[in-house]
């Protein structure tokens, strides 16, 4: 039990001392620096917990609110890792990055990964709720940290769907429970044999949906993310959507019960995010942007696995185990690759310039699923679960891989627009770098361990030719198609209109927010 209090409450110890520090000017403020420098040590002790924990069983921890249970599971053993050293270097480059207000950011960040952490580690219904709402509310800190008008906007925009989400999160765990699924090992079977299943399924798809970014319900990521500091970024994009892929593998009824309404309705749905977000990702200038629609695509691919294991109950275990690899190298990879953003601008200029190049394009490559990198292990896991899938609607051999096409096309516009649109400063080999190069050697080789190891039912791609031309063509597809591109652009083969297009972030909440505003006005005209 010493370890569950320590993974949690040093780092909300070290969050309070920040907030203590906060006051003042902060580039002054030689304690906060201080803090900030050894704050990422404070999730040493989950990141040990990860790794040494009990192998299986639960903690009770009757004392604890209303009682809590607590699991270390195949499922919460990698992602808490994931986490915890995605935080860390997320501290890290805060206290380097000049960014305004270090000890609030760090103190948020602090917060976010302890509702983070639970949300992986929980056991039973109500110490889940508890981790995801403390997660979800501490991120609106995040997303309005710079508390710009873009970033207040997209405040506004996360916080009104995250209440929708928690919402119907929390009448669908209400409903779990009294079906007698308090434990999380026992809701699936008790969802299934529910009476009120379908509106069960329907609010976790719909609450957990946002957190995911499953289409259509995706368009605060590419707000929020702009919005915050890239440490943020990096945070949102890699941990805490995962935290809606948990829920629906925690409480959706995989494995019990066949539901191909759903499980079909949420494939087609995924796919249509996978490809959509092309659009609008590469129409954009601001790199980060192109990262989040990446984010939702890779969500997309993700939300796939979920909707087969809905589908078809025989597939649900190994669709778990392959979503979980895919989880863990998407959420190390492209936190590496938001981080990039920071570690650019420090060192793009300076005498790293070239390991800091070979770093993003590792990074990237491992997004797209290039081979050897640890997408290509994350897709040849889903591929092996999706193989004799049930959705007969799509071709989902066909089309899956093209999500490799799609990655690539909006990391190149992203990595374009990255090192075109930023003046970077010399800088010194810093704890930014540091924790950095951890996230670029986790996001090309971290998977290779879990995939036939720590889920032996899952293989890794073997090295023959097929296989490494089957990981390596949507790559290069992408590349030819954004080298095409760029020459037409260049040759002025491209309408000058299509060439200025941009689609504004948030694509589909764009109107909606019209909309809304235009009711308000019209509503307060009338009561005047």
């Amino acid at each position: 039990m010493i370890w569950w209090l320590l993974a949690a409450g040093l780092p909300l110890a070290t969050a309070v001392a920040f907030l203590a520090l906060s006051p003042g000017a902060e580039p002054r403020n030689d304690a906060a620096r201080r803090l900030g420098r050894v704050a990422p040590l404070s999730l040493l002790p989950a990141a040990v917990l990860a790794v040494l924990g009990p192998a299986a069983g639960t903690v009770d921890a009757p004392w604890l609110l209303i009682g809590a249970t607590t699991t270390l599971d195949p499922v919460a053993r990698p992602l808490l890792l994931t986490a915890a050293v995605l935080y860390a270097a997320g501290l890290a480059a805060a206290a380097v990055s000049g960014v305004r207000r270090t000890a609030v950011l760090s103190a948020l960040l602090l917060i976010c990964f302890v509702g983070n952490a639970t949300v992986f580690v929980a056991g039973d219904a109500g110490t889940f709720y508890v981790g995801y709402a403390v997660m979800s509310v501490a991120a609106y800190g995040l997303v309005v940290h710079s508390r710009s008008a873009d970033a207040r906007r997209a405040g506004r925009t996360y916080l009104a769907l995250t209440l929708v989400s928690e919402m119907a999160v929390l009448v669908a765990l209400l409903l779990v429970v009294d079906a007698g699924g308090t434990l999380l090992a026992d809701a699936p079977a008790a969802v299934a044999a529910s009476p009120h299943r379908s509106t069960i399924v329907g609010l976790l798809l719909l609450g957990f949906g946002i957190k995911a970014g499953t289409f259509p319900l995706h368009g605060w990521l590419p707000l929020a993310h702009p919005a915050a500091p890239p440490p943020g970024s990096a945070v949102l994009s890699g941990a805490m959507i995962k935290a809606g892929l948990v829920g629906w593998l925690r409480f959706l009824p995989l494995g019990e019960v066949a539901l191909p309404g759903w499980g079909t309705t949420l494939v087609l749905l995924a796919l249509v995010g996978a490809f959509l977000s092309l659009v609008p990702g590469v129409l954009t200038d601001d790199p980060k942007v192109s990262l989040a629609y990446s984010s939702v695509s890779q969500m997309g691919f993700l939300g796939v696995l979920v909707g087969v294991a809905l589908t078809a109950p025989d597939l649900a275990g190994v669709c778990g185990a392959a979503a979980v690899v895919y989880a863990v190298h998407h959420g190390v990879a492209k936190g590496g690759l938001f981080l990039s953003v920071t570690v650019w601008r420090l060192h793009g200029a300076g005498p790293l310039r070239p390991y800091v190049l070979a770093g993003m394009a590792l990074l990237a490559l491992a997004v797209a699923g290039a081979p050897l990198g640890s997408g290509s292990v994350a897709k040849y896991a889903a591929k092996q679960a999706l193989s004799p899938a049930a959705v007969e609607v799509v071709d989902l051999a066909a089309l899956l891989p093209l999500v490799g096409t799609v990655s690539t096309l909006l990391l190149v516009r992203a990595g374009v627009r990255l090192l075109t649109a930023t003046r970077p400063d010399s800088g010194r080999l810093d704890a930014a770098v540091v924790s950095w190069t951890v996230l670029v050697l986790g996001g090309t080789v971290a998977t290779w361990y879990l995939a036939g190891t720590a889920f032996p039912e899952l293989k890794v791609p073997s090295l023959d030719a097929v296989t490494f031309w089957d990981a390596l063509w949507p790559v290069l597809l992408g590349l030819g198609l954004a080298a095409g591109t760029w020459a037409l652009v260049r040759t002025d083969r491209l309408p000058t209109r299509l060439v200025a297009a941009r689609v504004p972030p948030g694509d589909l909440l764009v109107p909606v927010e019209r909309g809304a505003l235009r009711l308000a006005g019209a509503t307060a005209r009338g009561s005047a």
